[in-house]
């Protein structure tokens, strides 16, 4: 009796954690990463394990991964995992930002396919695709799966969400899904901080390692110089979509990065690290005053004060639409969607110069431009 009930137990505690251990395998050398909170690497005798915490499920695990070198025999009494063999070769991506460091790591040739093309203004990658290098693959809700097969990839790499129901026909192709959830992170440094688990992955960790070094102290410096230069302006972030304003919350990473650039933010002290949904005339009676206000559009052309007034009748109370402190970034233009996840002191050296203006003397904005009447 005692031992059916131990087993059913058990069965109970599997079913419990969705099958999946809590915690790497014990042992081996843990690598020491520096901010990531969600990403654990452990290296073993024959193996790397890589353990993506669930960035939803308290205490759950996302994904397990077991890195094991190419040409050499799986290791004896390997952990759960998704095997995959490294250096990979060819991989498929389904998001610009991983295109977009692949390409940065010097990794282009790597990208065997791509999904969501129309969403990927890399011109290597559109180049390759229209000379029949990479394969385009559709949508990424749904993908072409036999052309994905054609490709051979190693892996997939693609973005997790949220109760988003699996990832229906991949699922069954016997292809590793590598579950990119650096965005969950709770810190732009954080989020850069995976280009190492990616680097392990393609055989280019120290690349990637030198890359981080270069953004961490790079983002620090010009965090310490925004310290030294007293309080900056207040900015106010993005603007209405249809009847709502999505504010940056106070921990995510647009508004870590105005803490970062010691700039003033209504809602600092707000502790969401996603967005606020608010009407506008919230947003108006506690950002109305911010001295300067940057925001992100997707357009064929350049927009103006004049274009941006027509889109809502309230933008002229606001006192940086009055005293003509706006910028914005087109993103159709800029590459503001595929650097800044992995280059966060890029975007940081942005936000000193709208809110420190005389503080950079010796740098340009990169991606936001102030408008034209």
């Amino acid at each position: 009796m005692k031992q059916i009930l131990g087993a059913l137990l058990l069965i109970v505690s599997l079913l419990s954690c969705g099958g999946r251990q809590s915690s790497p395998q014990a042992g081996g050398d843990t690598l020491q990463l520096k901010y990531a909170s969600l990403l654990t690497i452990v290296q073993h005798d024959g193996y790397t394990e890589a353990v993506i915490r669930n960035p939803w499920k308290e205490g759950r695990v996302l994904h397990s991964y077991l890195l094991v070198p190419r040409g050499q025999a799986l290791p004896e009494g390997l952990p759960h995992g998704s095997i995959v063999r490294t250096p990979v070769q060819h991989a498929a991506v389904f998001t610009t930002v991983h295109c977009s460091l692949l390409t940065t790591l010097g990794l282009g040739e790597r990208i065997a396919a791509v999904a969501d093309l129309k969403y990927i203004k890399i011109p290597y990658v559109q180049q390759h695709v229209r000379d029949g290098h990479i394969a385009d693959c559709g949508g990424g809700m749904n993908p072409a799966v036999e052309r994905i097969i054609d490709a051979k990839p190693d892996i997939i790499m693609l973005s997790p969400f949220e109760n988003s129901g699996g990832y229906g026909k991949l699922e069954d192709i016997d292809i590793p899904l590598v579950e990119c959830a650096e965005y969950m992170e709770p810190s732009p440094l954080a989020r850069a901080e995976w280009m190492k688990f990616y680097g392990l992955l393609f055989g280019e960790y120290d690349k990637a390692d030198s890359l981080f070094q270069v953004v961490d102290q790079h983002y620090q410096t010009l965090k310490a110089q925004a310290a030294k230069a007293g309080k900056g302006r207040e900015a106010l972030i993005d603007k209405m979509v249809g009847s709502v304003w999505y504010v940056p919350g106070g921990r995510s990473t647009l508004g870590q990065m105005v803490r970062d650039a010691n700039g003033r933010y209504p809602w600092a002290a707000d502790d969401h690290s996603g967005s606020l949904s608010l009407p506008f005339e919230t947003v108006l009676e506690q950002g109305g005053e911010a001295d300067v206000w940057f925001y992100r559009y997707s357009s064929d052309h350049p927009t103006n004060y004049r274009e941006l007034l027509s889109e809502h009748r309230g933008y002229d109370q606001l006192k940086a639409c009055r005293q003509r402190q706006v910028y914005a970034c087109n993103v159709e233009q800029a590459l503001f969607y595929e650097e800044t996840p992995f280059r966060p002191d890029y975007l940081l050296s942005d936000f000193i110069l709208l809110l420190h203006p005389d503080l950079l003397s010796d740098a340009s904005l990169r991606y936001f431009t102030l408008l034209d009447e």
